[in-house]
């Protein structure tokens, strides 16, 4: 068979290995290659033969070649649009996934109100499904039932929708709990730059837990050390690092101390699931967390995670670019108040309900009602912060909200250095932006948005971003492949379109 090397071969090779979240190396231990040779086929340096081909195909969990008889999804949206009414924030994608992770240390039934029906929970519900888990959904979608087996049946985990998720590392806290030696696929999800699992790592080796990353699977192995108090401190301050060292903390009855904690809302909503299953934790809300963990949760829990600010922040964001009134209902006002300072100063008008409690009974609810206004540029850089500062999943918007505003704004991703580069794309709707290196980009404003013909890049949050820039087009556009903002959002474009939205979803 002849050597084949199309000319955009390497780029959907490299695509498809930055969406499973491999680096080169850990692809080249799958294949049994070296990272420079890796290298070269990424660069179009070097020819392959097909049973290369499907050898890497295999390998990513990806068909390299499609067949012409696949599909994707894609939106249709008419502009420009005028929003009105009200619209209710649906419930955290991140606190869903947590949780669904954080059932896995129950033995009794754990049920989940309200979770948002998206493919970032459908992913780990198949992982569960798979390991033995017994997943129910009620008949209206409304609760989510979960109930563990005996013993999980990891090696029949479901490795594709596994490597389709970065919340798998997530399994390592719980997990610890249970098996002396298991494996897990490489984590996957968005395209936002190499994210180190370091920090997962050195936390969980204070409980015994020691894990390498080689052939394309986290190797675990556990050793039970005394039961004693322990004091760690976590070298990032990471939301899903700081799940992780509560899921482990959880079932050692010892006290544990975990500083330079995230006090973000997902973890707030681990740790009250956690307190309702007995386990007591004080210091919710701050960056330090004692944790006095149990010897066994086996309990009927019913628990419900509170809503997103993210998704509060895309609907803020969406009422903004179409310059229209509209009511956020049910948004956490605890997780966007940076978020409002800092629009509030760039003159958006708004007006916010009395506070009112989520069904968790802790997390505080208003609705904002936002209305037309003009926009200037914000005086300083607009950068994210842990919590409490502005939220790294929303400043993404601030880029869309820039490109409404007169004059010059600064915006410095200094996490993620890819995702800049994809809010790049919002130039082809009509925005001015300068990319100025790969976590910083300048945008002037105010913007004319055009319709256009994209692909969606391989992040959630920039995806988002072109959807509701091209609400505001004069014109029809085209959004090809949407699965990722699948991934975080349900039923988006219906939800829109009830607030006087047009956008149309197809297969092609």
């Amino acid at each position: 068979m002849a050597d084949v090397l199309p000319s955009s071969l390497g780029g959907l090779i490299r695509d498809a290995r930055k969406q499973r979240g491999l680096t080169q190396q850990q692809l080249a231990d799958v294949l049994g290659t070296s990272q420079s040779a890796v290298q070269r086929i990424e660069s179009g340096g070097q020819n392959l033969s097909l049973q290369m081909i499907n050898r890497i195909a295999g390998a990513l969990e990806s068909p390299l070649i499609q067949p012409a008889s696949s599909s994707t999804t894609s939106f249709r949206i008419e502009g420009p649009t005028t929003l009105r009414g009200s619209i209710d924030v649906r419930s955290s994608k991140n606190a869903a996934v947590g949780l669904l992770c954080a059932s896995l240390l129950n033995h009794g039934r754990t049920v989940l109100r309200g979770v948002a029906q998206i493919e970032e929970v459908n992913r780990i519900v198949e992982v569960l499904t798979s390991i033995g888990v017994q997943v129910t959904w009620s008949a209206d979608k409304s609760e989510l039932a979960l109930v563990r087996p005996a013993r999980f049946d990891l090696a029949s985990m479901d490795v594709r929708a596994a490597h389709r998720t970065r919340s798998i590392i997530m399994l390592l806290g719980p997990l610890l709990h249970e098996e002396d030696n298991f494996e897990l696929p490489y984590a996957g999800g968005c395209e936002l730059g190499q994210r180190t699992v370091t920090p997962h790592l050195q936390a969980l080796r204070h409980f015994g837990l020691e894990v390498s990353t080689t052939g394309g699977a986290y190797h675990a192995s556990m050793t039970h050390p005394e039961d004693r108090d322990r004091f760690i401190t976590l070298t990032e301050r990471g939301d899903t690092v700081t799940e992780n060292a509560l899921m482990a903390a959880a079932l050692f009855p010892s006290e544990t101390t975990i500083r330079n904690a995230s006090a973000n809302y997902m973890v707030q909503d681990l740790c009250f699931f956690l307190q309702d299953c007995g386990v007591r934790i004080d210091g919710v809300g701050t960056t330090t967390l004692r944790v006095r963990g149990v010897e066994r949760i086996d309990t009927d829990i019913a628990f419900a995670p509170s809503e997103d600010p993210i998704e509060a922040m895309s609907l803020i964001t969406a009422a903004i670019v179409t310059e229209s009134e509209l009511t956020i209902r049910r948004a956490p006002i605890e997780f966007l108040e940076i978020e409002l300072a800092i629009l509030a100063e760039m003159g958006l008008h708004y007006d916010l309900s009395p506070e009112y409690p989520a069904q968790n009974k802790r997390t505080r609810l208003v609705d904002i009602t936002v209305h037309p206004s003009k926009l200037c540029a914000a005086a300083d850089k607009i950068h994210p912060l842990p919590f409490p500062g502005l939220n790294i999943d929303n400043l993404p918007f601030f880029a869309v909200i820039a490109a409404m505003a007169q004059g010059s704004t600064l915006i410095h991703d200094w996490v993620y250095e890819n995702r800049a580069i994809h809010l790049v794309d919002l130039t082809k709707l009509g925005a001015n932006i300068e990319l100025l290196d790969p976590h910083r980009i300048r945008v002037e404003g105010p913007t004319r948005w055009r319709p256009r013909e994209i692909t969606c890049p391989p992040a959630l949050r920039p995806a988002v971003c072109l959807l509701l820039a091209m609400l505001a087009g004069t014109g029809t556009s085209v959004l090809r492949d949407v699965y990722v903002i699948n991934r975080g959002y349900e039923d988006l474009p219906n939800r829109l379109d009830a607030l006087g939205a047009h956008i149309e979803a197809f297969n092609e």
